[in-house]
């Protein structure tokens, strides 16, 4: 071959070089088989991005605190009041913070505000549970309110879910379907007012439980034909627990830990001042509850009026 084919060969080469770089629009020439490790390299970049624990996020930790609070709270319900009223009041107020902590770190999930409504309606049927228990007479409204809480707060969050889908907020209200509905879950203020002050409620009457002649009488009488030196439910003595009764938790232990009560007039500041607000908020349940059931009666009969088509 001579030295002008080579030349010849050699000017072709390099042309055909030229036009795969300016083909490729970087100056540099791509085939095939560089192309493939990169794509390796970018999906074994996103198979090591680390994954959140949504379980360990702050909010959510706040939210198990507030758990442990609470049990503790019920633990020391039946003997000690001043005990339980501020670990209950305390997992409470822990109810604000956690949401604080949510927009904060930027960390809302589904699973923290679940925990979170399933923690207040818990702790608040507790308690009421336990002022059936002090006030029998009474008991049938105390277990009214429990059902209009769960039944309430059960079918706005399903319907939510359901008709809103699973991405909406059960706190994002339409002012045009319930205008209540809307300024109760719109303003953190009145939010928290509502719901502290309907904790604070129930909180009273069980400090009064342990403390108020006027509502419970018969927890302050003496026993008949009892001791003088005795330590029955409305006498001086007042000997150690575990002298009396073998059992701290039997009946007994129970009418003295009344009878050790502490002084109404606290418990009958806070329930009176709460008591409107905790008629409001039983109100806005009974609301939620109807708004609710509409909102799924409309999706019944768009489902209803599909089927026919």
């Amino acid at each position: 071959m001579s030295a002008r084919t080579r030349r010849q060969k050699a000017a072709l080469a390099a042309e055909g070089n030229e036009s795969e770089e300016s083909a490729n629009g970087n100056g540099t020439v791509s085939t095939p088989s560089k192309r493939a490790p990169s794509k390796k390299r970018s999906s074994s970049k996103l198979n090591e991005e680390p994954k959140e624990n949504i379980f360990l996020f702050a909010p959510n930790l706040i939210g198990y605190s507030r758990i442990v609070l609470a049990i503790a709270s019920l633990y020391y319900m039946p003997l000690h009041p001043r005990t339980c009223s501020l670990l209950y009041s305390v997992s409470c107020l822990l109810d604000a913070l956690d949401g604080y902590a949510a927009r904060y770190f930027n960390q809302s999930t589904t699973f923290g505000a679940v925990l979170d409504m399933v923690t207040d309606r818990c702790t608040t049927a507790c308690l009421l549970v336990f002022l059936s228990s002090a006030w029998p007479r009474w008991a049938i409204v105390f277990q009214s309110l429990i059902c209009l809480d769960m039944a309430s707060h059960y079918m706005h969050m399903y319907a939510t879910l359901s008709m809103g889908g699973s991405n909406m907020s059960h706190k994002k209200i339409d002012s045009e379907r319930s205008w209540i509905l809307y300024q109760y879950y719109h303003s953190k203020t009145v939010l928290f007012i509502c719901c502290g002050a309907n904790e604070l409620f129930f909180i009273g009457l069980y400090l009064l439980s342990f403390s108020s002649p006027v509502l419970s009488p018969s927890l302050l009488q003496p026993v008949p034909d009892a001791q003088p030196s005795s330590a029955q439910p409305g006498t001086p003595a007042n000997p150690a627990l575990s002298s009396l009764f073998a059992s701290p938790w039997s009946a007994g232990a129970l009418e003295m830990a009344r009878a050790n009560k502490v002084d109404s007039t606290f418990p009958w500041i806070i329930t009176l001042v709460s008591l409107p607000i905790m008629a409001f908020k039983q109100y806005v349940n009974v609301i939620q509850m109807i708004n609710a059931s509409k909102w799924l009666a409309e999706g019944d009969i768009a489902a209803r009026r599909a089927n026919k088509k």
